[in-house]
């Protein structure tokens, strides 16, 4: 499953550590504005995604991997 993440913030948005523990695997470079990154997921899973302002220091944001729960 590839999850597309463009970047309209007009900011750069670093990728939170946690999404990689999570299995991303793929560039850890800030994503600049008007950029667009792809995130792939193991199959059967769907994008769960958090993004922090922390102000001065910027945007981060966290793609995780979900299971559907039935």
């Amino acid at each position: 499953m590839k999850f597309i993440y463009f970047n309209d913030t007009g900011r750069k948005v670093s990728i939170h550590p946690a999404t990689f523990s999570h299995g991303y695997r793929g560039s850890s470079e800030a994503i600049k504005p008007l950029e667009q990154r792809v995130f792939e997921l193991p199959e059967d899973t769907f994008p769960w995604v958090k993004m922090w302002d922390y102000g001065e220091i910027g945007l981060s944001i966290l793609v995780s991997p979900m299971k559907e729960v039935e």
